[in-house]
Parts: structure tokens; sequence; C-alpha cells
């Protein structure tokens, strides 16, 4: 283990925090000589860091060997606690677009609206800048008919009943009935694709992101150009992506659910 200058640098916490991080995968099991080796610890170090951690829950030991136990994910919980929904999908975003080299977004359901709480653009494909917080009414985007199609039923009656649905192009989807018929398809295939209903010339597909109890509490998507993709290209090389991105998402707000509630609000424009 390498000098580190002194100062307010607390050496001892280091190395605390490197015998920790000793055990992993591959070693969840190590004797006292192991530790010090992967350490750079002597044993008598070593041995002094290991019992402390025993004393404290953190670590058991039958006498020869040593292991973590389940309380040391308290350190990590701490932060974890912190992470909303933006924080937890980002990074995957992020590879999506770097992927399939197209924009991708999160939204939440607000009222009749999506709000955006996480923005990986690539080139501007739209005439409205969209930032964190950007509003559209749902039934004319694709992650809008994603978070409108897992609504139970009878909140989803009430919007086809109470929304106005505007022609905002010329391919915008304006009848109720049929709008519900589109609802029912999405709920049973997974994903939505919205051809051009938003503006002209912007195609989308979105997916459902889950909490633990399976309800989608979001959606993520991928947005293009129609001059770059057609419907079926979307269907058969985007769509694929997109649903293992929404499933990475999904995994990680449950693995995180055990440290307490995600937050999936605290946009601009509403709680969504």
């Amino acid at each position: 283990m390498a000098e580190r200058p002194r100062g307010d640098f607390v050496q001892s916490l280091e190395r605390g925090l490197a015998v920790i991080r000793a055990f992993g995968p591959d070693h969840a099991q190590l004797t006292l000589s192991e530790v010090a080796r992967r350490t750079g610890l002597t044993r008598a170090a070593a041995r002094r860091f290991l019992l402390t951690l025993v004393e404290l829950g953190y670590v058991h030991t039958d006498g020869r060997v040593f292991g973590l136990r389940p309380r040391i994910l308290e350190l990590g919980y701490a932060y974890l606690s912190t992470l909303g929904l933006a924080d937890v999908a980002a990074p995957h975003l992020e590879e999506l677009v770097a992927e399939v080299k197209e924009s991708s977004s999160v939204a939440v359901l607000d009222d009749d609206d999506i709000v955006y709480v996480v923005r990986v653009p690539t080139k501007r494909i739209m005439t409205v800048t969209i930032a964190v917080g950007t509003r559209f009414p749902a039934y004319a985007t694709s992650m809008g008919r994603v978070l409108l199609a897992a609504l139970p039923p009878e909140e989803r009656r009430a919007y086809l009943e109470r929304v106005r649905l505007e022609a905002l192009t010329p391919n915008t989807l304006v009848d109720a009935e049929a709008l519900g018929e589109v609802l029912d398809e999405v709920a049973e295939q997974g994903f939505a694709i919205v051809d051009q209903e938003l503006e002209e010339g912007l195609r989308s597909a979105a997916a459902p992101i889950r909490d633990r109890s399976g309800r989608v509490v979001a959606a993520v998507n991928v947005s293009v150009h129609a001059s770059r993709a057609d419907l079926a290209k979307i269907r058969q090389e985007l769509v694929p992506r997109l649903l293992r991105c929404a499933g990475r998402i999904s995994a990680d707000l449950q693995a995180l659910s055990a440290a307490g509630p995600v937050p999936v609000g605290g946009v601009p424009g509403g709680p969504a």
C-alpha cells in the first residue's frame, strides 16, 4: 500500500477500507495471510483491522478464515438511499445513446403530461429544445403511451374521457376510442412506437421502467429522425436495445429499493 501525504489524510481509515475491499465475489473467504497479501499490510496490522471489523459486526470469522457479514451493506445504503431515478437511469441512457447513436430520455407521468427527468441527446432533431422539466401531452408521445397503458383501468378510462386530443401534426391520433385500443396494444406488447404524432419528422419508441413491485414508475425512449429509420428498423433494431436498457434500469431500481423508497419525482412542473 503506497504511502500518502500526512496532514488531513487518515491513513488508518484507508487501510481499514482496503481490508474491506480485499473481499469480493472470487474472494468471499480469506485467511489472515491472504488479507495481508492482498492489502500490502503486515500480518499484525491486518489482524488488528480484521478483529476490529469483527467486533463492529462487519466481518465474521471461525478463527481461521474471515468473511464479510451482511451488515457491511449499511456502508453503501447511506449513499444508495440518496439516489433518485435520474441518478440510476443516466448511466444506462449514456450507454444506449453510445450504442444506437440516437437521443434517449426518461420521463414520468404528471397529470396528463409527461415530464422529462433525464435527457441524453445526440443531434438535435426537434424544433423544441428538450431539457429536464420539459412537458409534453402524454397521448402524443411514446413514453406517455407506455405510462398511460400502465394505469389501472379506471384511471385510464377517466383519462380518455377528460383528455382533449389536439392534432399536433397531421399524424396525431385524436380519437379517444382509437387511442384506448392503442394503449391496450402497448400494455400487451410492452413497448410503444409513435410515428410523427408529436412533431413531423420525429419517430420514437419507449419502454416501461418498473419498481420492485412491478409497477411502472417511468418510461425510457429513443428518438430518431424519420429520415434515418423507418418503423420496421425501429421495431427490429432499436426496440430490443431499448427493452434491454429499460430492464437494466428497472433492475437497478429494484436493487436500490432495499435501501428505501427511490424518488422518481422532484422535477420542475410537478411532483410526478
